[in-house]
């Protein structure tokens, strides 16, 4: 079983110290937040801490070092008091983009089908009137993912990358994605709220 070294308020703090962005630390909450449905979901709730933190502080080096995403993330996390194994998981989530590392573990294959996806959703969610993904059937976000100027930044060939890591059809990574994400919204729109971000 994947035991963290560091807890999770330990985490926050660590994110904390390179992280300052409102758009960063939104993201990293939300990924925490979706890491730890699919540990859920997929039978690993034993290990759902773990794979919150690793969703909370995968992109730590991002926001000061974004030329060095994953290449840096291993000092900071180190010196954070991470452990071997979680920066390997961290940094599996750039892989044949910002790292050599290939996520193995389901948990790794998981953060990177939904690091770039929750992205995707989460800027779908704002185009509708709802502002929100409460209301967002998968059929609307394959519209979207197909417009390949929508939401740019968020790679498609990743997303189905991902899906085909884990064997998943892509319209099945984003039914859970977005299962997900209902689940974790209200939750969020509090934390974020109450951080002021």
């Amino acid at each position: 079983m994947l035991v963290s070294k560091i807890s999770r308020p330990q985490a926050w703090e660590l994110l904390r110290q390179y992280n300052k962005e409102p758009f960063h630390l939104q993201h990293a909450l939300t990924v925490e937040s979706v890491m730890r449905w699919f540990a859920k979901e997929l039978g690993y709730a034993q290990e759902e801490e773990y794979w919150g933190i690793v969703g909370l502080l995968h992109d730590i080096d991002f926001e000061l070092y974004p030329q060095e995403h994953c290449q840096k993330a291993p000092q900071l996390l180190r010196q954070g008091g991470v452990g071997e194994e979680m920066i390997y998981s961290i940094c599996s989530h750039g892989f044949g983009i910002c790292s050599d590392l290939e996520p193995k573990l389901e948990m790794e294959k998981v953060l990177y089908a939904v690091d770039e996806l929750t992205g995707l959703i989460g800027a779908a969610a704002l185009m509708r009137p709802s502002k929100s993904v409460q209301d967002m059937e998968v059929s609307s976000l394959k519209k979207k993912f197909k417009d390949k100027r929508f939401a740019a930044g968020c790679s498609r060939e990743v997303i189905t990358q991902g899906a085909q890591l884990l064997g998943w059809e892509l319209p099945t990574l984003m039914e859970k994605s977005l299962a997900a994400m209902r689940q974790a919204e209200e939750p969020l729109r509090a934390q974020f709220k109450e951080l002021g971000i």
